[in-house]
This record gives C-alpha cells, structure tokens and sequence, in this order.
C-alpha cells in the first residue's frame, strides 16, 4: 500500500494544491493521499485561520480528489506541529504501507531545516513537486540538499497561485473564483474570512 502525506497551512487551500494532490496520486499511484491542515506552524510568522475553518476548506476543495482523506489530527496535537511526529504516527497505523511525503518545490528548499530532517527522509520517500511560484528565490532547488533518502519527483503545470495573493485579494475586494474551488470561495464569503475589519 503506497499512502501520500501532503499538509499544509490551506489557509486557504487553492487550486494548486487541488492540482498538486490529483498529481500525486495519479503519478505516484497512492492508494490513499492524507492531507493534513497543520496545527500551530513552527516556521509561521503570523497567526493562522481558525483550524476549523481551514479543515472544513480542505474538506471542500479535496472532495473530488479520488483517494484524497483530509485528516485533522495535527489541528488537535498541543503544541508545534512536526511533520516528523505526523509520519511517525503513520508508520505505526500503517506499518506495511510505503509512505510518501509530497511537497512543493518551494518547502523542500527549506527542507533539510525541518526538524529531524534526515529521519523524514528514512521514514518517507520524498515527492516533490515543482510549479511556477510568484516569488522565485535565486538559487533554484538542489535535491543535494535534502537527507539522504529516496525521490520520486510530481510533474506540474507551473500554476503561481499563493495564498498570501488570496488573502490579499479577499481584503481588498477583488474576486477570487479562478484561484480557489467554488466551494472554498463560497465558504470563504459566508464565513467572511479574511476581510479587514
């Protein structure tokens, strides 16, 4: 059995980790893709949504992708949330399954300052996708930077949508439709989320 992890903050989720979770699982043949909204981020500067409003999105905007289960336990763990304490608690679920971590190109630049990276990398094959980001950094991404460990990259379409943009656009009024699921842009103006006050 071959099980995905992908977490993120989805605040919100938009339509490249949409595009980004049906490549894995397509690509990677994953018999199951978790994806985990994280709890209290350790490399976040600022405060982030409401960990029900973020699971309820990613509940929305993974709901068509086949294999995809949105689990909540990182939003309930005290504390930081490591991606490291996630995989070991999988490995413990699912003791005979093959697990894969997927992420964008952007996190595993910062990948080896994880904590516990080099044990990321023994518990999990690395699957890092590449897609056009708004900001680039100067050195493009060096997989000699990563823990040893196993690779299986994600081909993306480059898709520069971000977040922060999102949030932005939110605030200020503007329109949001071709960055987010219909229904996380619905439940983004019910729930007035990311408006000034």
């Amino acid at each position: 059995m071959r099980i995905g992890m992908f977490g993120g903050a989805f605040d919100p989720p938009h339509v490249a980790h949409v595009a980004l979770a049906r490549a894995a699982v397509e690509q990677l043949r994953l018999d199951e893709l978790r994806i985990f909204p994280t709890g209290q981020a350790w490399h976040k500067a600022r405060d982030l949504t409401d960990g029900a409003h973020r699971l309820e999105m990613a509940r929305l905007a993974f709901a068509d992708v086949p294999g995809a289960v949105v689990d909540g336990r990182e939003l309930r763990r005290a504390g930081p949330t490591y991606t490291v304490d996630t995989l070991r608690e999988l490995q413990a679920e699912f003791a005979q399954a093959q697990l894969l971590l997927v992420i964008g190109a952007d996190q595993a630049e910062a990948l080896h300052s994880w904590r516990e990276a080099a044990e990321i990398a023994r518990i999990a094959t690395i699957s890092i996708a590449a897609r056009a980001r708004p900001m680039r950094s100067a050195a493009d991404f060096d997989p000699q930077k990563l823990p040893v460990g196993r690779l299986e990259p994600v081909e993306l379409p480059p898709m520069p949508v971000s977040a922060t943009e999102i949030r932005a656009r939110v605030a200020a009024g503007q329109g949001i439709a071709d960055l987010v699921p219909p229904a996380v842009a619905s439940y983004i103006a019910r729930h007035h989320l990311y408006q000034t006050h």
